[in-house]
């Protein structure tokens, strides 16, 4: 086993701790490889990673920020994870690049976590440590980022190297999000042990909130026109407030002509009938319709709050199931895609 620390530029003590664990870690034969800069300011998430991993050399990665800490049977669980999951059957590779490292495939291997202090971001923790396998990848739209948190990462070297880098924008820039879009771009694919390995810390001065919802958002709308929408003729939003609102103006105008209706259960919204998109420079201004959600056809991208999620998309399966009309009409036949109803909460 191989430890890579690269100090990015702190102007605290840490090399000090570093290189005094330096000693232990490589009496208890684990190598350690230090790196840094101690330029004025630091060069962000994505570049310190990014030669963290340049200056390592083994053929697994596992990740850990500096402000968490990981159980003792973290690497061995993830590793033996790995190892029973061979390349994804969606990787998509311009040429193959497993070659002794086949075994480690096409995957993001995560886990479970706890929380620190405990009763921060309750719904975000139970998010995390509580989806099912199959939603790892349907539930990618969310507003919380990679279904397994980057702390928790695990994964070959060779598989890293066909998706990354991280980007190097620095402060403001979701470089996990992005590699991990990248990553399913690829055909990859997520797994995660269910074991709390990992004790996550929440603070105030975490770089995460130095990116803004307004650029999360951004980047969640143009993979979701990028994944989703091409496979659909129309669709509906379910949501005719604020939120659906927000998504139907943050689309793109070719995106935007696809939106057949709002759906709802207010009645206050239901009575105004439609939605008129003041704003768009199309003339006349698109008007679109709102219906009570029983008159509405999918498939569905559902805007809705975290804790409602997962009822409301089972609900609209079941909406789904029990009107024929909707599944047997000529009209519903180009929407074949796997997934008839998407959450972006």
């Amino acid at each position: 086993m191989e430890l890579s620390v690269f100090n990015d530029a702190s102007k605290d003590k840490s090399m000090t701790i570093i290189e005094k664990w330096k000693v232990k870690l490589e009496d208890s034969g684990i190598l350690v490889v230090i790196g840094g800069h101690d330029s004025p300011s630091p060069r962000g998430v994505g570049y310190s990673k990014n030669q963290a991993i340049a200056q390592s050399s083994g053929s697994y990665l596992c990740f850990l920020d500096s402000d968490d800490a990981m159980m003792p049977q973290r690497v061995r669980l993830q590793h033996e994870a790995a190892v029973r999951h061979p390349t994804s059957p969606d990787c998509r590779c311009e040429k193959p690049p497993f070659t002794s490292d086949r075994v480690s495939g096409s995957w993001i291997i995560g886990c479970q976590v706890r929380r620190e202090p405990p009763n921060s971001t309750e719904r975000y923790t139970r998010w995390i440590n509580q989806l099912a396998s199959d939603q790892l990848l349907t539930q990618v739209f969310t507003s919380h980022g990679p279904t397994v948190v980057m702390p928790t990462w695990f994964c070959s070297r060779a598989w890293f190297s066909h998706v990354g880098p991280f980007d190097e924008g620095g402060q403001g820039v979701p470089e996990d999000l992005l590699f991990f879009y990248s990553h399913l771009r690829k055909g990859g694919g997520v797994v995660r042990v269910d074991q709390s390995l990992l004790i996550y810390r929440y603070h105030p001065k975490a770089a995460t909130h130095s990116v803004l919802e307004t650029t999360i958002w951004t980047h969640r709308v143009r993979f979701l026109e990028e994944r989703a929408l091409p496979h659909w003729a129309a669709f509906t939003i379910w949501n005719a407030g604020r939120q659906g609102r927000r998504l139907y103006r943050s689309l793109t105008a070719e995106s935007r002509r696809k939106v057949v209706a709002f759906c709802d259960v207010d009645e206050n919204k239901i009575k105004k009938g439609f939605y008129s998109y003041e704003d768009s420079e199309e003339r006349p201004k698109p008007r679109v319709p709102i219906l009570h959600f029983r008159a509405a056809r999918p498939p569905f991208v559902i805007c809705v709050k975290l804790a409602a999620r997962f009822v409301v998309a089972g609900y609209t399966q079941q909406i789904t199931d029990m009107d024929p009309r909707w599944q047997n009409s000529e009209e519903n036949k180009p929407h074949r895609h796997p997934c008839r109803s998407l959450t972006l909460s």
